[in-house]
Order: structure tokens, then sequence, then C-alpha cells
């Protein structure tokens, strides 16, 4: 039997339904049926407005996400087909919800909106817990948590602001940023605070001194996206031009290398490992990237046509959610690009210009040409390898 179960969706802005599928059981005789199907990936969400922003739990199979209408819902996602269900939601934002971040303990959840407020949620409920109505003067754009007790958000105007929710007012009040606060990252050690904004530049503000440090020189186009790699010792930054601007940690002031991935944007930039990073583009793409050598791995899924608004990890490593235009969030296995390695010789670029599959999924799995453009995927890459070898032969010969 095959059937589809909806769950209202309830809070004061609550628009509509999510709906999925339990699994479909097929009779085997004698009134047995056969096990729910276990799938490389969590199911697809479909919902009923834009992500905006997405966040994994922790330490547990949940997904917390905030969309265009201003609901914020949490899901507990499964391998087994029918298992992924809603947990709660909550429609207390009055305009769109922009980004949403667990804390490390799991226990709650911060949001901002453009309705300017600053909300704090029981994880386990969606029980609004404090709310800072007017946190800012402008719309906010950006959040990230710093601490068990500081909260650091940037508007629209270019202004950061950190809180001290304990007391639910800002100890920091900066607007240095000609345009749009994009993303907020900090180092491990939380001293620093770094902020890419749409004027170009990526900011630099001291938390214990609570003070501001510098702006790095304006590069082309927006920066989009500003994380750590290399363990902390390189800070890249996404651009809506398609670059990823390199910069050396204590040398903010000028970048030290770019990268042209030949992306349409890099709106967002989510670290595997301390050399792997994964970026989201306009052009549905996203793209496995290794720093250091400088190399585009290859794409590990894609939503047909539709800009990806953010990438977020499972506790667990294996799993990459992104959410798109396309109103769905969707799950990838990145569990072997953590350890990727790549060799420093160039490899032969493709003839047709088209990213390498990472996975099945990657690139669609219902495309009638997809087993054959494995076929001579590997057939390539067994040309490459061959190639290698010749190299390093005549490396051996010569010495």
């Amino acid at each position: 039997m095959c059937f589809t179960r909806d769950i209202a969706v309830f809070g004061p802005r609550a628009t509509g339904t999510f709906s999925f599928r339990p699994s479909e059981t097929k009779s085997l005789g004698g009134g047995e049926r056969a096990p729910p199907r276990v799938m490389d990936t969590p199911e697809d969400l479909h919902l009923e407005a834009i992500a905006n922003s997405i966040c994994l739990h922790p330490s547990r199979d949940m997904i917390v996400c905030g969309d265009l209408d201003g609901d914020v819902y949490a899901f507990e996602y499964s391998c087994t087909e029918g298992q992924t269900r809603e947990l709660w939601s909550s429609g207390h934002h009055m305009k769109s919800c922009r980004a949403v971040r667990l804390s490390a303990d799991g226990q709650r959840v911060f949001t901002v909106s453009r309705d300017k407020a600053v909300h704090l949620l029981e994880a386990e409920s969606g029980k609004l817990v404090t709310r800072i109505k007017g946190a800012h003067s402008a719309p906010i754009n950006a959040l990230r948590i710093i601490d068990e007790n500081l909260l650091a958000t940037g508007d629209d105007n270019g202004a950061l602001k950190v809180w001290d929710m304990r007391k639910g007012t800002s100890i920091m009040d900066f607007k240095h940023h000609d345009d749009y606060i994009s993303d907020i990252t900090v180092d491990q050690a939380k001293r620093i605070l770094l902020t890419a904004s749409g004027d170009g530049t990526m900011g630099v503000f001291h938390l214990k001194r609570r003070r501001f440090e510098l702006l790095s020189e304006p590069q082309g186009g927006d920066l989009t996206s500003v994380a750590l790699m290399k363990r902390g010792k390189k800070v890249v930054c996404g651009s809506s031009e398609g670059t990823v601007y390199i910069f050396n940690w204590n040398g903010f002031g000028a970048t030290s290398d770019r990268f042209a991935l030949k992306a349409e944007s890099v709106d967002c930039i989510h670290p595997l490992s301390d050399s792997v990073m994964c970026t989201a583009s306009m052009d549905g793409y996203i793209r496995a990237v290794h720093l250091l050598p400088n190399r585009v791995l290859g794409c590990v899924g894609q939503h047909v046509g539709e800009p990806i608004e953010e990438l977020a990890s499972s506790h667990c490593g294996r799993f990459l959610a992104s959410s798109s235009h396309d109103q769905s969030v969707r799950f990838w296995d990145v569990s072997a690009l953590r350890h990727a390695n790549v060799q420093t010789y160039r490899k032969r670029k493709r003839k047709d210009g088209r990213l390498k599959a990472l996975s099945k999924k990657a690139l669609g799995e219902n495309d009638f040409f997809h087993g054959l453009r494995e076929e001579e995927e590997e057939k390539q890459e067994e040309e490459e390898e061959e190639e290698k070898e010749e190299e390093e032969s005549e490396d051996s010969d010569s010495d």
C-alpha cells in the first residue's frame, strides 16, 4: 500500500505542509512485506518555500531550515526510505529567515531575519526562548555563533554586532563596510572575527580587545563567503565573479593567491577538511575544490539550473546537505573527499569542459547517458595514470 501523509505546519506564519512518502512495501507472499529500502543518502526534503539557510545537528540526524516566508523547520533525516519526518516548525519571524545556526551542544537554535530580529529557540521543541526585536537598524543577513554566550550578526548596511546572549545586549557595534555583510567566521581561539562584504573587502575585528583592526584591499565583485583552511593558516573568500581569494593568516591586507573556478559565482564555501572544501554557485553545481595545490576535484552534486543558498555537513561527516531555489534540500555522500589526495602534476583537461562526477547522484542517476559517461571517465583516468607513469619513468631515466 502506498499513501502520502501531510503534516500540518503550526505557527503564526505557517503557510503550508511538508509532504513525504513512506516506504512502498511489496508483498512477498504469505502476508510478508519487503523491508524498506536503505539508500546511500538521506531522502531529499521538498519545502513550501526556498530554504535560505540550513544547519545540521552536531550529534544527531537532525536538520534545521529557515525559509523565505520566515518559518523555521526541524526534520529528522534518514537513509531508510519513508523514515524522514518533520519534528517541529516555528513561524515567529515576520519576514524572511536568512540564517539558522545550532549551538555546539545542539540544545539551542539561533535565527536572524529580514525583520531585524534575533531569535533563540529550544532545539528539542522549537519553543521561542528569547527575542531581540530591532537588533539592527537594517535587515540582518549573517550570523555566527562564537561560543556558548557570544553571537555575531551582520546586516545589509554593513554593520557588525557581537551579542552577549546572557544579557541580550550587544557588546560590540561597528560600521566599517560600505555594503552588506555576507558571511562571518571566527578563529579557533575565539580572538579574531572575519567578515566578508558586498563592498569587496574582508573585515578583521579583535574580539578580546573589542576593536576594529583593518579592511583588506577591495577585490573584484562582492565577497560572498569566508572560511578558514589549512589549520587556520589560510583564509578563503568566495566572490560573485566565481573566484576564490586566498589570504595568509596575519596577512589580511592583501591576497596571497587567487583561484578562478570557472563558475558563475562562489556563493558559499564549506570546508570538509584542512585542504578540501565544497563551493556552491548560482549555476546549481556543488564543486569539490582542493586548496594548495589548487584543483577542482569534480562535481559533488547539483540542483539543475537553480542557485544554491547554503551547504552544511552532518555530524558523522559523511553527508553534505544543500538548499536551493528549487525549494529542496538534498544530501550528498562526501565521505571519500575528506582524505582526497591531489597529485601536483597537472592532469590533461577534458575536451568537453565537463566536471568530473564524484558520485552516481552527482550529475543525475536518471541520465540516459550516465553509464556511458562513467565508462568514458574511467577510460580517461586510466590514460592519465599511464601518462603519469610514463612521466615518472622518464624522470628516473634522466637521473
